[in-house]
């Protein structure tokens, strides 16, 4: 087999890694790449190799930043089968017709903010586009074997999100792999990743690769930002992602609210992406920890507002309340709308709940910025400013040196990806220190024979 690495090399986003063995083109998750102009470019290059000589797809999860691409790959000749879970694809489902439609938006923002004599602008891809895509998805059930060409893949359950999945391929002499995203082994929402006993070689995530999650609790951290929030008599405004993190964050205000540790504020889902994947938690009841009635109890906790006009009356409150919002990394989504109305004010806090990758405005806040341009407009940033990483569904770097450890006898080599470099090479230290065993930090396009 050969292995080849065409994102989430040096970097946290755009995962796709090409497997190659007797003719056969396998491509592992394809997703878009995130955070400032040099890597977001990256989306608007031409594919590495022509996407009709790929034969299949498979995913580890549904992540847009490793299944974000596919629509333009399907647009540009793919026509294999796409292998995923079936979690994975009713997200997916949701998921990639989004990304069509604010990748017609951010094209559309563009034009109007220019005001300028050139030509429209083009979006990477449609939700029409995506749609087409959904149609080579194909599901296949966890722990099942099944054959491309002279390939054996595998999905083994992982625990990251819903339907995620390590994905093992063997040529028949030797196992290759993939992480995906590493879920914790003591979850809020989703079960443990299960530990697994052999491999050949290790392609494993590094984004929490320097970084140890605090181990405070975090619903108590949560309770005292909304108490002090309500005190100034402002709001909480929490750019959330769709999936996992928001379904976290609603089970966390459950608790709060049945122990009466903070005051009943309103609390509003303002994402109709949340609320349909809020939704199918209660129909993938066996993919996370969370029993029929209380996933129904979590569930009522919020007014959810689908339509665009009722986002709009949330920026009108003048009282404390609560805003999950999507865009996690507040560069999109409804959140950038209420942070035009709110970052200014003293009163309000901005709380952040999962990783910021640079070149984000979630970033730029996080790391002190006292202005923020949204839609072309600079903002004064008085809003305090919060965050909790300890409700992040990433392993950290104890949690992953953890999980690996179970590996008799090792793996022939580790492919650390999926994190900045500091973070990646702080990983790969770490793993030759603790257990000796070779490892390396791809490159973009760096190729590999795995002998």
């Amino acid at each position: 087999m050969k292995i080849t690495f065409l994102g989430a090399a040096e970097e946290v986003t755009g995962s796709r890694y090409l497997v190659e063995h007797e003719g056969v083109k396998i491509l592992v998750d394809c997703g878009l790449f995130h955070g400032d102009k040099k890597i977001t470019n990256r989306n608007w290059d031409p594919f590495p190799l022509d996407p009709r000589s790929i034969d299949a797809l498979v995913l580890t999860h549904a992540h847009i930043d490793h299944t974000g691409y596919i629509p333009l790959l399907v647009k540009n000749g793919f026509s294999g089968k796409i292998y995923c879970s079936k979690a994975t694809y009713a997200l997916c489902s949701l998921l990639l017709l989004d990304s069509g439609h604010l990748q017609e938006e951010d094209a559309k923002n563009f034009d109007e903010e220019e005001n300028a004599h050139h030509s429209p602008a083009v979006p990477l891809y449609t939700s029409l586009d995506a749609e087409i895509s959904l149609k080579s998805f194909q599901t296949i059930e966890y722990d099942t074997a099944f054959k491309i060409g002279p390939l054996q893949v595998t999905l083994i359950r992982s625990g990251h999100i819903l339907g995620s999945s390590f994905v093992v391929i063997s040529d028949g002499t030797q196992k290759l792999t993939f992480s995906g995203d590493l879920g914790r082994p003591q979850p809020f929402l989703m079960k443990a990743p299960p530990q697994l006993k052999y491999t050949d070689f290790l392609v494993i995530e590094s984004t929490y690769g320097n970084r140890l999650h605090k181990e405070d609790d975090p619903v108590h951290v949560l309770g005292d930002i909304v108490n002090e929030t309500v005190k100034r008599g402002g709001l909480v405004i929490i750019p959330a992602f769709a999936v996992g993190r928001t379904q976290i964050i609603l089970y966390c205000l459950y608790q709060l609210l049945q122990k009466k540790a903070i005051p009943d504020i309103p609390i509003f889902l303002d994402s109709p992406m949340a609320i349909s994947v809020t939704d199918l938690f209660r129909e993938f009841k066996d993919e996370h920890l969370l029993s029929p009635s209380l996933c129904k109890d979590v569930c009522k906790i919020a007014t959810y507002t689908r339509m665009v006009e009722e986002s709009k009356r949330i920026d009108r409150l003048k009282t404390p309340a609560i805003i999950i919002a999507g865009g996690g990394m507040a560069d999109g989504g409804r959140v950038v709308h209420h942070l035009k109305r709110f970052i200014s004010d003293a009163k309000n806090t901005v709380m952040f709940v999962g990783f910021q990758a640079v070149g984000t405005t979630g970033r730029a806040l996080v790391d002190g910025a006292q202005e923020i341009t949204i839609h072309g407009r600079p903002y004064q940033v008085n809003a305090s400013i919060k965050t909790i990483n300890s409700l992040s569904a990433h392993a950290d770097y104890n949690e992953i040196l953890e999980w690996m450890g179970s590996f008799d006898p090792h793996p022939k080599m580790v492919f650390v990806t999926h994190g900045e470099i500091e973070a990646a090479r702080s990983l790969k230290e770490k793993i030759e220190g603790r257990f000796g065993w070779p490892v390396v930090m791809p490159k973009y396009l760096e190729a590999f024979d795995l002998k």
